[in-house]
């Protein structure tokens, strides 16, 4: 999975925009007698191992169906993509987002598989709740749920060791925007200026720090799934006036005013490092090279922090407490999308249905990479974990506690969305808009894209 801190959907919807569209949309033919090969795209290369072994099985169970399995980088594989697409020769089957979805609907280059679904009875209920919701619109659906994450503090914890702070602290943080509670305490801990002194120290130097408390991560585009989405829920915000699917947005919601200035504020304190001086290394790169303490990451990164390929010794905990009483993570997931312009509809689905199987999705939680968005084959791939060495339980604690877990909006114009959100949060924390009055004009911006 993603970084599903997704900065390349702008590109992609960008491109598509401008973009003659009538070449996606081929009718393509159904079922073929001979031997058919299908391509299908991902673009995560600690998947591709378990999906070629759910290929291998499918194929031995479909001998006269073979797939192709490609595999390019997040920000390639939306450029080759659009590309494809628009030349009408796309991969008969994708992994999806779901923040791209609804523009591939618009533009009719993406299948409507209700009546497959429905044909052979798939149980929608043997999903993770909500998860199947996600990829409907106007009462068709356009994939089936193959996995999920959710959110986690992520520590060194050689660091935390060093500053007395103990991994059960972790586990009971809170946090206000008023003045950021224990998870500002923490972090204000864990930040060290290059005289070895603390953030809690009247003699730190904000100016010339050497490890930073709390990486957080602003290239989130319009949902803040790796941080300030979190915090701003936990605050009681909202996205959208109804469900993850309502008709206008609320980024000018005090709650979510409030989220955006603390954040601020911590980076104007010297305890996360300014917007316009943050390294060129990904947040991983930062945290494996020991410049930050503390940041808040998705379950799609384990392997990263918890894997064999770690620089530090990392481990987790939950988010924090919010004023509304509870924590809060987002939710989310992907599916596999079938192009409608597939000569092959009948084999495409019968591909995208054994992904969202038990038979593949076991496949993929033994080998303990994500979460299967099916309930049992969460609990197998939480045991894979366990066997190798890894406390993830975290991640799962929120799927299993009533109003733990919020879904990410899922409209029309996500990509541009996006952008105007992105590029508004990042005038505030170069100083140069406030937070309320940045916010307000976003938020004017993004629903009139709706009129």
């Amino acid at each position: 999975m993603i970084n599903k801190s997704r900065v390349g959907a702008a590109l992609l919807c960008g491109l598509l925009a401008g973009t003659a569209l009538t070449a996606c949309g081929g009718s393509g033919g159904g079922k073929s007698d001979g031997p058919v090969t299908l391509n299908y795209w991902l673009w995560d290369d600690n998947q591709q191992a378990s999906y070629q072994q759910c290929a291998d099985a499918f194929h031995t169970a479909n001998p006269n169906i073979t797939v192709k399995m490609t595999q390019t980088a997040w920000a390639q594989y939306w450029q080759n993509l659009t590309t494809q697409l628009a030349a009408g020769d796309a991969p008969d089957v994708w992994t999806d987002q779901a923040s791209y979805y609804p523009q591939f609907v618009a533009s009719q280059q993406i299948l409507d598989i209700q009546p497959y679904v429905e044909k052979d009875k798939v149980d929608l209920s043997q999903y993770q709740n909500g998860l199947a919701e996600v990829w409907t619109k106007d009462g068709k659906r356009y994939g089936l749920p193959k996995d999920w994450d959710t959110e986690a503090v992520v520590y060194n914890a050689d660091m935390l060791s060093k500053a007395g702070i103990k991994p059960a602290d972790l586990a009971n943080l809170t946090w206000n925007p008023t003045d950021g509670g224990t998870f500002e305490q923490t972090i204000a801990k864990l930040t060290v200026d290059d005289k070895g002194r603390n953030g809690l120290d009247p003699g730190f130097d904000k100016n010339h720090v050497k490890v930073y408390g709390y990486q957080p991560e602003w290239n989130d585009g319009s949902q803040g799934q790796n941080g300030w989405g979190e915090l701003a829920a936990a605050n009681g915000f909202a996205y959208l006036d109804g469900s993850a699917k309502g008709t206008r947005f609320q980024y000018d919601d005090p709650k979510l005013v409030q989220t955006i200035a603390w954040y601020k504020a911590v980076t104007d304190k010297g305890y996360a490092p300014r917007f316009d001086k943050q390294s060129t290394l990904g947040i991983d790169g930062i945290m494996n090279a020991g410049k930050s303490a503390l940041t808040i990451a998705g379950s799609w990164t384990i392997n990263t922090y918890l894997g064999d390929g770690a620089k530090q010794k990392f481990a987790l905990a939950p988010l924090p407490v919010g004023p509304v009483g509870s924590r809060k993570s987002a939710i989310n997931g992907l599916s596999d999308a079938i192009w409608a312009g597939t000569k092959h509809k009948d084999e495409a689905w019968k591909w995208v249905k054994f992904l969202g199987s038990s038979q593949c999705q076991d496949i993929v939680a033994a080998n303990a990479v994500v979460f299967p968005a099916i309930k049992t084959a969460t609990d197998k791939a939480l045991a894979a974990h366990k066997a190798k060495g890894r406390d993830v339980q975290v991640y799962v604690d929120y799927t299993k506690t009533p109003g733990g877990t919020f879904p990410l909006p899922v409209t029309d114009h996500g990509t541009e969305v996006s952008q105007i959100v992105q590029d508004s949060l990042q005038s505030v924390v170069l100083g140069q808009s406030d937070p309320a009055s940045a916010l307000k004009k976003a938020n004017q911006q993004v629903n009139a894209l709706f009129r």
